[in-house]
């Protein structure tokens, strides 16, 4: 979920992603120098699942959303520039616990609406499931996952992550938890951190609450920072189980209310075709290529530049990636390499 801000005596529109899977509030540094904004030195280290590091600060800033100034907000800065590849546009900072504790948050996914509440008392609307996570900074939620065995175990509540689950390898190995059949796929993911080499396969079922969702595409990872504290978290919930719900968050109440919205029984994504595209340089260009993939058997290599795939031409970066979700559909992918262009066919996986 993107929001649109401005720092108090700064004209420029800024982007901010919100998310639950932050502990603070940022700031992209290319913006920070563009806006020429004031840097305290710091010794404070962030953690990813790229690594550690430390960053700087802009201190007693106010941010404007819509008619809400927001005071007294230390921005810490990081660069974004993996975040501005992955959404196809600039990416100036992500909104998280700073700025989240101190109101009660109304997301609707439906009209991309959210409002925002002073704290104190919040009627919820009928036909929803009121959730009591753990919080400190970032907030946690017990629910269940079903493959080889069941279980029931932490997670994080991360709005902030574009897939669906994502779980630690020492979760996998200790408990035992995935089927011996199921495949896994070479997978490439990006973050605020940096980008990762990660696996990708599907478990029989998430249980949120009373919500079922049959058939996941979850993501495996190393995680050799602990950002999880494992055995404390098993690994996160992400946003496209999440976006399938309008939500309420209060975090003063500790109270997480959601709503099945229209998104509820939109289909998951199984396609497979090995490659990321990224947003570089005015172009869309091919990133990571999986060994082993469809892309790579057929050719394509990393930096090869996307004119088109199958009838979708042009630099939108939604409408090319929707012409790689097709599973078991063969596609048609035009790129320019080395100043020629050159024509490459393949057939899309089904992780499922």
């Amino acid at each position: 979920m993107l929001l649109r801000g401005q720092l108090v005596n700064h004209p420029d529109t800024l982007n901010f992603i919100l998310d639950t899977g932050s502990g603070g509030i940022s700031l992209d540094s290319e913006t920070v120098e563009d806006l020429k904004l004031k840097v305290s030195p710091s010794d404070r280290t962030i953690r990813t699942i790229a690594g550690i590091r430390t960053v700087n600060f802009v201190n007693n800033q106010k941010l404007r959303l819509g008619s809400l100034v927001v005071d007294s907000l230390d921005f810490h800065i990081n660069n974004y520039d993996i975040l501005a590849a992955v959404y196809g546009e600039r990416i100036d900072g992500i909104i998280g616990y700073s700025v989240l504790k101190r109101f009660i948050f109304r997301i609707d996914y439906d009209s991309s609406h959210v409002d925002i509440f002073s704290k104190g008392t919040f009627k919820y609307p009928k036909g929803g499931f009121l959730f009591k996570p753990l919080i400190s900074t970032l907030p946690v939620q017990t629910l269940r996952v079903k493959d080889n065995r069941t279980i029931q175990s932490r997670f994080l509540y991360d709005l902030g992550a574009g897939l669906c689950m994502m779980l630690s390898t020492d979760f996998i190995e200790d408990s035992a938890f995935l089927l011996k059949k199921r495949k896994l796929y070479s997978k490439e993911a990006e973050g605020p951190g940096g980008r990762i080499k990660m696996q990708v396969t599907v478990i029989k079922e998430v249980k949120l609450g009373p919500y079922r969702f049959k058939n996941v595409p979850v993501y495996i990872f190393k995680d050799e920072y602990n950002i999880t504290s494992y055995p404390y978290l098993g690994g996160l919930v992400g946003n496209d189980l999440l976006r399938r719900f309008n939500c309420i968050l209060n975090y003063e109440r500790r109270d997480f209310y959601l709503i099945p919205n229209t998104h509820f029984l939109d289909a998951f994504d199984y396609s497979y075709s090995g490659i990321e595209l990224y947003y570089e340089n005015g172009q869309i260009v091919v990133g990571d290529v999986a060994e082993g993939s469809p892309a790579e058997a057929a050719g394509i290599k990393e930096g090869d530049a996307v004119i088109g795939i199958n009838k979708t031409f042009g630099q939108n970066m939604t409408q090319l990636k929707a012409a790689l979700q097709n599973p078991n559909e063969k596609v048609k992918m035009i790129v320019r390499r080395n100043g020629e262009l050159k024509v490459f066919e393949f057939k899309v996986r089904s992780i499922f």
